[in-house]
């Protein structure tokens, strides 16, 4: 009891910590709160800052050559689509809102060889996906993933010899696959090798064969990360051997991301990529701070599976975490985002009356 009379009382004594206003309030006196910009739903979107729509998305879409889906264990929700699945899957997110597309192949293994010689097959399975997409919603934009590893029986995204991944003969095929990309009706190309040079020598075989409007999404800030692991699984295409660490980024550069987004600019990239995304997001602010053009954030195969497994667990709300989520890639200055969760996010907006 006697503890009570000892509460200390802001408003009392010779020099109080705090005043009472006119109407005998109690007081902090300060002309600036910034709560007043929070203070309702109408205010706080009439002053929000950064707005993520579906249009903001890419959604990658797994694809192999059966009649039949196939989950993919690591990633709940996804799954290998067969190409008729595929055409449904992309109608559905387009009249979401969602309207690019990337596409990723899961490869027969007796189709793999060193040189990845089906990159550039005219009829292999990503080809005749792109005609498929392009033909029944020819307003969509088709992106293609430029580069070996998911034609590789070696495993790696270029051409190995004694051990070593070669640079310039593997852009030597990464041209081969992305003219044959463009004549298939691909509207963006995006290499994700990390060879030395190759957005420019790509961006010279399609201008020489006259696609001159097939636009460069380069890979820019590719680390050899530990988030891939899942998306290995989709495809297929673990490495056959050692690791991605003489090609891809260090995880502990980011002033490196600047050098790399300087290249890709002057070899005519047209949008540039952070990958992986939330454990980068100093990155992303990095390339919007230093370059005039769009940035993309991949929100990659690991952080889709944390927040799967969390949700599964009952740890996380699915939707608050996933739209938090994309609106961080947004504030950290992503343009662009690719997501697994593209069309479900862009039900949940649709859902939420956002747009």
């Amino acid at each position: 009891a006697g503890a009570a009379h000892d509460v200390f009382d802001p408003l009392d004594g010779e020099q109080p910590a705090l005043i009472r206003n006119n109407n005998d309030e109690v007081w902090v006196p300060q002309r600036a709160r910034p709560r007043r910009n929070r203070k309702s739903a109408a205010v706080r979107n009439m002053v929000r800052e950064n707005i993520v729509t579906p249009a903001n998305f890419i959604y990658p879409l797994f694809i192999h050559d059966e009649d039949f889906n196939q989950d993919i264990v690591s990633m709940p929700g996804c799954e290998r689509h067969s190409l008729p699945s595929m055409i449904n899957e992309v109608s559905e997110a387009y009249e979401l809102g969602v309207k690019t597309f990337v596409l990723f192949p899961k490869v027969p293994d007796e189709l793999k060889t060193n040189l990845g010689v089906e990159a550039y097959n005219p009829d292999g399975i990503v080809h005749r996906a792109i005609r498929m997409i392009k033909e029944k919603f020819p307003d969509s934009v088709v992106c293609t993933d430029v580069a070996l590893d998911p034609y590789s029986d070696q495993g790696h995204d270029g051409v190995v010899e004694n051990g070593k991944i070669l640079n310039d003969v593997t852009i030597n095929q990464l041209c081969k696959q992305a003219v044959s990309q463009a004549r298939a009706g691909a509207d963006v190309v995006a290499p994700s090798d990390m060879m030395d040079g190759r957005v420019g020598a790509i961006r010279d075989a399609l201008d020489s064969e006259g696609f001159t409007d097939v636009s460069i999404l380069a890979y820019t800030a590719k680390y050899a990360s530990a988030y891939y692991g899942p998306f290995r699984d989709a495809l297929d295409s673990h490495p056959g051997f050692g690791d991605k660490k003489t090609y891809q980024q260090d995880p502990a550069n980011g002033q490196e991301a600047l050098i790399e987004a300087a290249l890709d600019a002057q070899e005519g990239a047209d949008m540039l990529m952070v990958k992986p995304g939330m454990p980068y997001l100093d990155v992303i602010r990095r390339l919007k701070d230093n370059s005039n053009l769009p940035i993309a954030a991949y929100h990659v195969s690991g952080e889709y599976a944390m927040i799967k497994a969390a949700c599964q667990k009952g740890w996380l709300e699915e939707k608050d975490v996933v739209l938090e989520t994309l609106m961080c890639f947004k504030r950290a200055g992503a343009d662009i985002i690719l997501t697994y969760y593209a069309k479900q996010a862009a039900q949940w907006m649709k859902d939420d009356g956002l747009y």
